[in-house]
């Protein structure tokens, strides 16, 4: 079956369909991992988003039910050079195909995502269609151009759990060390698209983890009494979400309190700093940081289109650590209170391991 992706700028690319027939519009952005797709599809993160693979062969070990990130893929659409025929390693229950479609999510193979590559980095992400029912490239790119843009866009509340739960998934099957005897700190963590990696980790330092929703007020998360507060990765604007910022101010200087990606974001704005959109955001495993105090270079993974601007940095916070090809704010932490904060995630699922030890911090100031 043919299928179209359009972009609003008119740039279109044909290929065939490989996922489910129909259509899927929202930001167009791409991934640099290698690795990992069905990670990055259920991702919550991704909502609102149509995700380009830079590696040209994707779906060739398959797909499971160990590696979700969360309950179900979260990306608008995929778009890969080849999706490869032939499924072999001995975790795959299902082909990447038949897992989009079990998901009705459309995909396209066949395009050159070098070429599409090239093209939002010179000129941005972007919205844009993929259609299987439509393959007139004039009407697409109008319809493109109506696609709501990410900026101003709550997708939050599209992906956070509805009802707060106790975290019994376990821990992640690569823990370096096992966590401080006698030590189960209480974490209280708000969940804007929570990575299960993440509450993985958690675990694996000892951590209770009671997971809540993002509308949970400020009061009701108190009165649980927990030793710290997590703020989740997400989706979408963090300054279209002043009902989550007003409820972390409510939580600053009362426990620690630790940030990943929206969470870092939210953090700031409720510091007073703003937040900018970037060009074409990061997203994949091979993002270099640069730690400001140790000078030790770091490679992480992340999965942001949105930064905190540096500009506005109040005095209160500090920024820790930084993105070496961009120089944009990756870390930061506040001058006088145990609250700090990454853009990338060292939970890294997929991902290097090289900021793995940086949930200690939030261990520390917990007991």
């Amino acid at each position: 079956m043919r299928a179209l992706l359009a972009l609003a700028d008119g740039t279109y690319f044909m290929g065939e369909s490989f996922g489910a027939p129909g259509e899927a519009m929202g930001e167009v952005v791409f991934n640099t991992s290698m690795m990992g797709y069905q990670e990055i599809l259920t991702d919550p993160s991704y909502k609102g988003q149509i995700v380009t693979m830079t590696y040209p062969l994707i779906g060739n070990y398959g797909v499971n039910d160990e590696d979700f990130e969360s309950q179900m893929p979260w990306v608008e659409g995929f778009i890969v050079k080849e999706c490869s025929p032939v499924v072999s390693n001995w975790r795959a229950q299902r082909s990447l195909p038949d897992f989009l479609r079990a998901y009705s999510i459309v995909g396209i193979e066949g395009v050159d995502t070098r070429t599409l590559t090239r093209h939002l980095r010179d000129h941005g992400a972007q919205e844009g269609i993929i259609s299987t029912r439509e393959l007139d490239p004039e009407v697409l790119v109008n319809r493109a151009r109506t696609v709501p843009q990410l900026s101003g866009r709550d997708l939050v509340r599209e992906v956070s759990c509805a009802a707060s739960y106790v975290w019994t998934g376990g821990s992640s099957p690569l823990v370096e060390e096992p966590p401080p005897a006698g030590v189960t700190p209480a974490v209280v963590a708000y969940d804007y698209g929570i990575k299960r990696n993440i509450l993985r980790r958690l675990t694996d330092w000892g951590c209770q983890v009671t997971v809540v929703p993002a509308t949970t007020p400020a009061e009701a998360v108190l009165e649980m009494q927990p030793d710290g507060i997590f703020l989740s990765n997400g989706p979408g604007d963090p300054a279209a979400l002043p009902y989550i910022i007003q409820q972390v101010q409510k939580c600053l200087g009362i426990k620690p309190i630790m940030g990943i990606c929206l969470g870092h974001q939210i953090l700031a704005l409720a510091c007073g700093a703003q937040t900018v959109k970037l060009k074409f955001g990061h997203h994949g495993g091979n993002q270099p940081i640069r730690d400001l105090h140790t000078e030790r270079v770091l490679i992480t993974a992340e999965n942001h289109g949105f930064a905190v601007d540096p500009r506005t940095l109040p005095e209160a916070l500090e920024a820790t650590h930084i993105n070496l090809n961009d120089g944009t704010i990756e870390g930061m932490r506040h001058r006088e209170l145990p609250v700090f904060s990454v853009q990338f995630h060292p939970e890294a699922s997929p991902g290097p391991h090289d900021a793995r030890q940086l949930f200690a911090p939030f261990l520390a100031s917990m007991l």
